[in-house]
């Protein structure tokens, strides 16, 4: 799987929190070593943005 560059030109919301979200999702698909990860021959940065900006999941600021 090649980086979403496509979804990533349309975003339309705060870069830098999808950056922060995408690495930490990343972080969490290395750790789990899931079925997905393999699949994508082990990219996790890559799956990490693509679940991101289709939606598979999402992420919230907490307020602190």
């Amino acid at each position: 799987m090649i980086f979403p560059l496509e979804q990533l030109v349309s975003f339309n919301g705060n870069i830098y929190e999808a950056t922060a979200a995408a690495s930490r999702r990343a972080y969490q698909l290395a750790v789990i070593k899931d079925s997905e990860v393999e699949e994508n021959l082990g990219k996790v940065v890559s799956l990490a943005a693509r679940q991101l900006f289709t939606s598979q999941i999402q992420y919230r600021i907490e307020d602190k």
